[in-house]
């Protein structure tokens, strides 16, 4: 009998998901059971510690000409919810050629769960299959595979390229086979799924026989969907099996069958009752088999639930209450009592209140440089999804064959919590389909797969060295010893950009010689610098390193394929790209980032001095003595100093130099200051007063500035490392004319777009409804409207249609 059910119930949550907690509830027939209290707390603190992001991609397309411009929308949510969560500030995208080389990077602003950005896709890389991959700093503490991927395909017409370069491979597919559980036990009957694909990740139709090692045929077997599939095994004591499928063409492939346990589990999971899962696990007959097994369950690491229950003879049944169940994929894990996992395998609970998402056009046909009006509504349960957000994107559905691209609710729901590709994962939620609770359980047996490792929860021995970046961009560098070559540990450093206005950023070097420097509203191509304290270190080096994951997945592209027969077609989007690329007005092709704080670092100085102002002096001395009054200057050894009143004690000076800064950047070679031209100064700030920064504190700071904050020449010490740096990439607007003129609508000017409209961020109305207008362009044919969104609820859906733009008439 069960002894004892431990349920954990997430609770509501507010503000920085660090602060999740968790509520363990125990239900106890004959006391508390200290394996479970154990385990409970133990899953408690893993999950509080381990929030879980996940991104969702929504591009304008899947199919680009180089040249042209990729648009995005990033949607980040908490793992467990589908809810926006407001962890971090910043997320990293890149473009993946086959061999994992990165051909395109950018970072993004997120905000509130949300953001958007883009790339030019660049005129150097070669036709292919791409992959797109998202994530955010946090996530490279976990499993790579949870990474946000989609493939793209990319040509190149300005060099040859062969459209079909996998045509003359050689037929051979992959492979496997999953044990119910995880394995397949000796004189123990089971359930066994497969999964057969092809080299283009395509699943096969085939027909297949597992045999002894006298080619007998033990059971027959053929895919339901997708080359996915079970049979049921009963491996005998002894026996060797093997497994032969033959392909639609005749042609014959032997496999391994998984290794074959002498002694184990074998699990099996049903659907009992309408309410109830049944859990059984049964051992070898005859082994000596465990006493008391225990039944964690968990959706996503919230609804936790631990049962334990006393075998009888070889076999144990659990009854799991669905109802206890999250909605989506939950895991299913039998342990024993040393905490050690003996079968495990994944369950899928279909959603029940997704995004009723609706979108329509006026009438079905418009003309050239016609407005157009769309109508967005959503519902969830009927009622109107207020502050639903969405995304839209709207281009020409043209002959080239496109990637498909993976709805959000399929990809949040399934495919983001599952090992490898999953085929059309849209056709798992086809609510007309008979067999598509068989076909989901069988691929939650082939994609199996959790985000954590069981000893790591239980042991508490989880690391996290990516922090998530909740304020700002995190730039790191290592910092070494050059007379040792050792790691530099417990130095100071600094990092700044000639920028208006100043910003610089402070910080100490860690036991591994890594600094991590937080810069906030850090946009765009920059020059930065890094450096220690040149008065007193001068034999260290820097080593600026990359942001991006270097870490990547199994997950492969599909071959790319292009149809020769549709080189007219490609030529006509080419020379519309460069038609577009030339004539496009100047605010959508440059983007800008806008400051939203104009002061420098330091807030309002003290005093501020514009030279223009005052009688200019030949040298800095000069400007300095007569009009400057909160620094005194003086020459000591032969070399300048400051000295800053200290504004809390009248008339007393600090009695160490201040912070010095040219344009941002630190000098500390105060003689170097006093050699420049002042006539290249436009203004001196003072801080007259102890200045913290950081874990650094400053005797006032005395910040001079060029007329083009661009250090008009000086010369930065050699041991400054001087480099180019891309912050988080600016907000650029997608630019869609408008024809609401005579003048307009009769404009010479071409406009050929093939994204016809792009809008990364609908918010829908109190009665769950939004309305957008564009104008169509002179290009012709059928356009296809992609509809994107998620309440802040978790609720998510998504809508697509087309509606066809023909010829203005005379």
């Amino acid at each position: 009998m069960i002894d004892h059910i431990y349920t954990m119930i997430p609770l509501k949550h507010k503000g920085n998901l660090f602060q999740l907690l968790f509520l363990l509830v125990a239900v106890s027939a004959s006391g508390q059971d200290s394996w479970m209290k154990s385990t409970g707390d133990r899953f408690q603190l893993f999950a509080k510690r381990a929030v879980q992001e996940k991104i969702y991609l929504h591009t304008d397309r899947t199919f680009y000409v180089v040249g042209e411009t990729m648009w995005f929308k990033a949607y980040n949510v908490e793992a467990g919810t589908n809810s926006f969560l407001d962890l971090s500030k910043v997320a990293y995208l890149e473009v993946l050629d086959k061999e994992n080389n990165a051909v395109a990077q950018t970072k993004f602003s997120m905000l509130e769960g949300k953001g958007n950005g883009s790339l030019i896709i660049p005129s150097t890389i070669a036709s292919g299959m791409y992959k797109v991959r998202c994530y955010t700093n946090w996530m490279k503490n976990f499993d790579v595979g949870y990474f946000f991927e989609m493939p793209v395909s990319v040509v190149n017409p300005f060099v040859r390229f062969d459209p079909d370069p996998d045509s003359k491979k050689e037929v051979s597919y992959d492979v496997q086979f999953f044990p119910e559980g995880g394995q397949m036990v000796r004189n123990v009957a089971g359930k066994v799924a497969f999964r057969a694909v092809g080299t283009d990740g395509k699943g096969i139709a085939f027909s297949g026989a597992v045999i002894n090692r006298s080619n007998d045929t033990i059971v027959r077997f053929s895919p339901s969907k997708y080359g996915i599939g079970y049979f049921m095994f009963r491996p005998e004591e002894g026996e060797e099996y093997k497994a032969v499928i033959r392909n639609a063409n005749g042609k014959s492939f032997t496999y391994p069958l998984p290794t074959i346990a002498q002694e184990g589990y074998v699990m099996a999971v049903k659907d009992s009752a309408a309410n109830l899962l049944s859990i059984s696990v049964t051992g070898k007959p005859g082994s000596e088999n465990r006493k008391n097994l225990y039944l964690v369950t968990h959706t996503r690491q919230s609804n936790v639930q631990v049962q334990k229950l006393s075998l009888e003879g070889n076999k144990a049944i659990f009854a799991l209450d669905k109802n206890l169940l999250g909605d989506g994929i939950s895991h299913i894990t039998v342990l024993d009592e040393n905490h050690r996992p003996l079968c495990e395998r994944l369950y899928f609970k279909y959603p029940t209140n997704f995004l009723a998402v609706a979108g329509k056009v006026a009438k079905p046909e418009f003309m050239s440089r016609e407005m157009v009006t769309l109508d967005l509504s959503a519902n969830v349960a009927s009622v109107p999804a207020n502050g639903a957000n969405l995304s839209v994107a709207i281009y020409l559905a043209d002959s080239i064959k496109m990637p498909g691209q993976q709805d959000i609710s399929s990809y949040l729901w399934l495919s983001s919590d599952l090992r490898g590709k999953v085929e059309s994962p849209e056709s798992y939620f086809d609510g007309t389909s008979k067999t598509a609770s068989a076909d989901m359980d069988n691929l939650m047996l082939t994609h199996g797969w959790r985000r954590f490792k069981w000893e790591n929860v239980l042991a508490g021995n989880d690391e996290y060295p990516h922090l998530p970046e909740h304020h700002g961009h995190f730039i790191y560098a290592k910092l070494t010893d050059t007379r040792t070559g050792e790691a530099a540990a417990g130095i100071d450093t600094y990092l700044a950009a000639p920028d208006a206005p100043s910003r610089l950023y402070v910080t100490q070097s860690n036991t591994k010689g890594e600094v991590r420097f937080e810069v906030k509203d850090f946009f765009g191509p920059k020059e930065i610098t890094l450096q220690t304290n040149l008065r007193e270190d001068s034999t260290y080096k820097f080593e600026l390193l990359n942001p991006f994951s270097r870490q990547f997945s199994e997950k492969t592209s599909p071959d790319f394929l292009f149809d020769k027969t549709l080189e007219n077609e490609l030529l006509k989007r080419t020379i519309n790209m460069q038609t577009g690329n030339v004539f496009l007005p100047k605010p959508y092709a440059q983007g800008k980032a806008e400051m939203a704080d104009s002061m420098a670092f330091f807030g309002k100085p003290d005093e501020r001095y514009f030279l223009d102002d005052f009688t200019r002096f030949p040298t800095m001395e000069e400007v300095l003595r007569e009009y400057v009054r909160g620094v005194l200057v003086r020459r000591r050894h032969k070399e300048f100093h400051f000295r800053m009143i200290d504004k809390l004690v009248p008339n007393m000076f600090y009695n160490t130099d201040p912070l010095v800064l040219l344009d941002g950047i630190p000098v500390f070679n105060i003689d170097k200051i006093m050699e420049f031209d002042p006539l290249k100064i436009k203004k001196i700030e003072l801080m007259n007063a102890k200045y913290f920064l950081g874990t650094m504190s400053f005797t006032g700071i005395t910040s001079f500035s060029t007329y083009q904050n661009d250090l008009a020449g000086f010369e930065l010490d050699p041991r400054v490392l001087v480099t180019p740096y891309d912050g988080i990439q600016a907000t650029r607007e997608f630019y869609s004319p408008k024809y609401d003129s005579k003048t307009a609508l009769g404009s010479r000017i071409p406009d050929f777009r093939n994204l016809l409209y792009w809008q990364p961020n609908v918010t829908l109305d109190e009665t769950g409804k939004a309305q957008l207008q564009f104008y169509t362009s002179d290009q012709t044919g059928r356009y296809k409207v992609v509809v994107q969104g998620i309440t802040p609820a978790g609720n998510t859906g998504s809508h697509t249609f087309t509606f066809d733009v023909g010829k203005r008439g005379l």
